[in-house]
């Protein structure tokens, strides 16, 4: 199996601006029903792409859409006003493949607004398992295609109206390679033998449903760990749900309502009254003064919550505990562990692929925690079977089994 060569390629030639030009904004009924007569008669695959406002805005929504096909041209969408009118848009492009890079991070904006394809090729994804080392946009640009992408506007607001005509072009330049680059990548794969394993992957992304939403998000308040007390912890609740809500409301991402440190410092001084609140960081800003009231309102609640209804230091764990603490708890499961990061390690050499794209590492330690009722005598059918119901795939099994099996088993 011949792996991709990761020296430096000679100097590419930049691609500055799209070889047609920069495409107007459509943002009509009319042009979107222009737009897909022309998608339409176009041939192959379709280049797809969104830029969303992260950072920026509470949704995932995509705010600006970027489509290619060959025989039809780029065209760039501003799906806000035209959010109804999408239908001619869906009946032209969902029953073709697309063409993205990540794809999981588009898909679900797209999603939301009818916009699904049929099949899919990542790109991105198809670099991973095709061994490329660095697997961005620009990067594999580069080293398959010989061109250099103008980048710089990724992490731009893009709920912006009017958009500045760089970043449309920016936008536009996004998908003006990213057929080519398919064909590329899929050239690699199957030199390499990948292809299937690709296909499966690209369809488990394609048809994988929305992640639920994670329990007790607001543990993830960036200094939470530097809080010693429930009472402390009530009160960073309270404070995260009430601004989560006010983002949501707003479509404002809730950093940009309130920011985690100054979450963190009312939790620590816990102010009694809207003047104290006022003398901590950030509250006293003009932004902040406004929502002064509600803010003590979130604080008041979560340091008056009855005793029993305080939240517990540590969050309770949903399957196994942090590895550190393997060894002191089950030793015999740290050992098992440790066997089977190695086994998938070979494999993850072997065969090119990063080891979380060989299997994912949650599910490997679910399965040397408590994922077997026996340990001492190892079926791989039902290390298999553990596997499968972690939604992993065919190839990932066929491969990862019989060394999982093995390294499951007590040492000596």
């Amino acid at each position: 199996m011949s792996v991709p060569d990761q020296s430096e390629p000679s100097a590419a030639t930049p691609l500055l601006a799209p070889v047609e030009g920069v495409p107007p904004v459509l943002d009509t009924a009319a042009e979107i029903s222009a737009a897909a007569a022309r998608l339409v008669a176009g041939t192959g695959p379709l280049a797809v792409d969104a830029e969303r406002a992260s950072g920026f805005r509470y949704s995932a929504r995509a705010y600006l859409i970027q489509l290619r096909r060959a025989g039809a041209g780029t065209f760039l969408i501003d799906p806000i006003p035209v959010t109804d009118a999408l239908g001619p848009l869906a009946d032209a492009i969902n029953g073709l493949e697309w063409v993205l890079h990540s794809a999981d991070q588009d898909l679900p904006g797209l999603a939301e607004l009818g916009l699904r394809p049929a099949r899919l090729f990542d790109t991105e994804l198809g670099g991973r398992l095709a061994g490329f080392e660095r697997v961005g946009l620009a990067a594999m640009v580069e080293r398959l295609l010989g061109r250099a992408l103008r980048k710089g506007h990724g992490a731009a607001d893009w709920s912006t109206r009017p958009l500045p005509a760089d970043w449309l072009n920016y936008a536009a330049l996004d998908v003006e390679l990213l057929l080519e680059l398919r064909d590329a990548v899929a050239a690699a794969l199957d030199e390499q033998g990948k292809t299937d394993w690709a296909a499966q992957e690209f369809e488990h992304i394609r048809t994988l449903d929305p992640p639920a939403p994670k329990a007790e998000r607001w543990r993830r308040t960036s200094g939470i760990h530097t809080l010693r007390r429930t009472r402390q912890l009530a009160v960073v609740r309270e404070l995260w749900t009430a601004r989560d809500a006010l983002a949501r409301a707003r479509d404002v991402a809730p950093a940009r309502i309130l920011p985690d440190a100054a979450i963190i410092a009312a939790a620590s001084a816990e102010p009694r009254s809207i003047a104290q609140l006022r003398t901590l960081p950030v509250f006293g800003g003009p932004r902040q003064r406004r929502y002064s009231r509600e803010w003590l309102a979130a604080i008041e609640r979560g340091r008056t919550l009855p005793d029993s209804e305080l939240p517990p230091l540590t969050q309770p764990f949903d399957g196994p505990p942090p590895v550190n603490r393997w060894e002191r708890r089950d030793p015999a499961a740290a050992a098992r562990l440790t066997r089977a990061r190695a086994a998938m390690g070979e494999l993850s050499g072997e065969h090119s692929i990063p080891v979380e794209n060989l299997l994912a590492p949650d599910l490997v330690r679910r399965l040397c925690w408590d994922g077997l009722p026996d340990y001492d005598m190892v079926d791989p059918s039902a290390v298999d079977g553990f596997l499968k119901s972690g939604s992993a795939r065919p190839w990932q099994r066929e491969l990862a089994v019989p060394r999982l099996a093995e390294a499951l088993l007590p040492s000596d």
